[in-house]
């Protein structure tokens, strides 16, 4: 089963990304902040991680370019799911090792579409 980590300071994100991809079939972690989600990335193998940009503690940024150092997430698929939108921020995201890039709110079958894509 494909595993994946939701990472989103919000409740409500979470539970509504973990909701739409548990209802996929796959299975979700999550953590409330950059700096949880690198610490769970750390404790296990995922196949995908999803995380927002602007987070408490460590942005999504950071958390990307951290996971992009440790050798089980050197090519694992990191797709952000955020507000930002402009084009600075999405290249600052694909300089950090972003695989993708989605905007709030998000769409359930976008995404699904997107992690098709990404995740072998």
């Amino acid at each position: 089963m494909t595993k994946i980590l939701v990472v989103d300071d919000s409740n409500s994100i979470r539970d509504m990304v973990s909701f739409t991809l548990k209802g996929a079939g796959y299975e979700t972690v999550e953590a409330r902040d950059g700096r949880e989600g690198l610490n769970t990335a750390q404790g296990g193998s995922f196949d995908l991680v999803i995380s927002d940009v602007n987070m408490p503690n460590m942005d999504g940024i950071s958390l990307c370019q951290a996971l992009r150092q440790l050798p089980n997430f050197k090519f694992t698929p990191i797709l952000m799911l955020t507000t930002e939108s402009s084009g600075d921020m999405k290249q600052r995201g694909k300089a950090a090792g972003a695989t993708g890039w989605l905007v709030k709110p998000f769409n359930p079958e976008k995404l699904l579409a997107t992690i098709k894509r990404v995740v072998r």
